[in-house]
């Protein structure tokens, strides 16, 4: 396996134009983006800065697609089948794309082969099997009437997915509305495009018609803006942060009213009570479940709720497993931190660990850079102590590897802090007590809560956001709500 990651590290990386209606073109005027790896800061290839000309060519190919129907009208037997190709190409290519991955957003490997192809090819495989399995409804009706509910494809998706994991969302969006008969317009972060222009091509050779798939890069503020306020897309999907979110939000309301579902991030609360059955491994679990992609994961748990009573043993095995834990080449397979994505992320960072600082937080470890030298973006975990909810650090999304650990007495202050934020993604509650559990799972504003574990859910359960952390849900049977329509059909027998 080091030697297959080395050959791959060391590949050249074609300059990649739009993919549209099944073919390569590059982007109108011939404007491209550079891609700089977080891994050393250097410039790995350029990728096609999509206009609005280019957006409009991509909704066009999208819709035209859609209305000749060979994919919205196939039967979900046949749509089943190339899906399950898909799944099958990405395990084949899991190495290829990790790598990619890797070396365009820093994310260490080790993780990466799990949470970008392997939840990817789990995830078309998941609507593959599901799509045949969907049922209309007849209604109880009288006997001289029959009620009829059918779910018909929306038409034509915008999906505008994240830097951290975008193969892994990416096929949230995709392998769903796909299934379910729709075409897709794609378009990933600016910073992390290149996995998901390899899965169009894998996409392409599984048997996807043309124009079904396509894939747009280039610019939030333009290529994003283009998509969301296009008059012809019927759904806006998007992952992302909040400010971007409502920006969409105006694009439908200035536009078609196109249905827009948004997941918008978090600020986890990670609960430990003085009964959680095991200490040891709710300290290890804290850990790497906001340090793991350097704490650039939505659900991550970046706010640590500790009873009072336990609170200073606890912190302290947590300090002792966070500096063992190896940060470092994210490509090497004993690294289990990787690199911040961007230099412009890497400084807001460190903009929000100086804040905390300021407001009286104690730092406890870490804060500071790390192998600068390597022209990478490296930031070694952090966590702050004597951490109060009003604090900046306590309330917005870092997004990077900056834990917070507030102390909490008694059970119901243990809610009060956890709901004290806007958002409402994850959280977890670490303890013995299964009526308390219970009760913290009612109390708890957010569409996660995890007991005694942090993260691990599969495609069998929806994730999605309460208030600020967005509506709609990826992931089960419950995502195909956002990419099908409810048609009644009333007969009179």
């Amino acid at each position: 396996m080091q030697d297959k990651i080395d050959i791959e590290r060391l590949k050249p990386i074609a300059a990649r134009n739009l993919f549209i209606g099944g073919r390569w073109v590059a982007a109108e005027g011939g404007k491209v983006l550079p891609v700089i790896s977080p891994l050393d800061g250097r410039e790995l290839t350029t990728i096609a800065d999509a206009g609005a000309e280019d957006v409009d060519r991509a909704v066009q190919a999208a819709r035209a697609a859609f209305d000749r129907g060979q994919w919205s009208r196939a039967a979900p037997a046949e749509r089943k089948k190339v899906l399950s190709r898909i799944a099958d190409l990405i395990e084949k290519h899991a190495l290829e794309l990790a790598v990619l991955g890797v070396r365009d957003n820093g994310t260490e490997i080790q993780m990466a082969l799990k949470a970008e192809p392997g939840s990817a090819a789990g995830t078309f495989r998941y609507y593959a099997e599901a799509i045949d399995k969907v049922y209309g409804e007849i209604a109880p009706t009288a006997e001289n009437v029959l009620g009829l509910i059918h779910r018909e494809p929306v038409g034509v998706v915008g999906a505008i997915v994240p830097w951290n994991f975008p193969l892994m969302i990416g096929a949230w969006k995709i392998a769903p509305a796909l299934a379910a008969g729709n075409s897709v317009v794609l378009k990933p972060a600016e910073v992390a495009s290149l996995s998901l222009l390899r899965l169009a091509e894998l996409c392409a050779e599984a048997g996807l018609p043309d124009g079904v798939l396509n894939v747009v890069t280039g610019q939030g503020a333009v290529t994003g803006e283009a998509l969301g306020l296009h008059m012809d897309v019927d759904v806006l999907v998007f992952t992302g942060s909040g400010p971007v979110g409502r920006k969409l939000l105006e694009y439908s309301a200035r536009s078609n009213l196109k249905r827009v579902y948004l997941e918008l991030g978090g600020k986890s609360p990670n609960i430990v009570f003085a009964d959680a059955p095991d200490l040891d491994k709710a300290a290890k679990i804290s850990a790497y479940g906001i340090f793991r992609n350097a704490g650039q994961v939505c659900v991550a748990g970046s706010r640590l709720l500790v009873e009072q009573s336990i609170q200073a043993e606890f912190t302290a095995r947590l300090v002792e497993i966070t500096e063992k834990m190896k940060l470092g080449d994210p490509l090497d397979l004993g690294t289990e931190a990787g690199a911040v994505s961007s230099e412009t992320q890497l400084l807001k960072d460190l903009d929000f660990i100086a804040g905390a600082s300021r407001e009286g937080a104690r730092l406890l470890t870490g804060g500071t850079r790390l192998l600068a030298e390597t022209g990478g973006y490296f930031l070694k975990p952090t966590i702050f102590a004597d951490v109060t909810p009003e604090m900046t650090i306590a309330r917005e999304e870092v997004f990077g590897p900056v834990l917070s650990v507030l102390p909490f007495r008694d059970e119901a202050e243990a809610v009060a802090i956890a709901n004290s934020t806007p958002y409402g993604l994850a959280s977890a509650v670490w303890t013995a007590n299964l009526s308390r559990a219970h009760r913290m799972i009612r109390a708890i504003k957010a569409g996660v809560v995890h007991v005694n574990t942090y993260g691990g859910a599969d495609n069998t359960v929806p994730l999605g956001g309460m208030r600020q952390s967005g509506n709609g849900h990826d992931k089960s049977l419950h995502a195909l709500d956002k990419y099908t329509e409810l048609k009644t059909a009333w007969i009179q027998l």
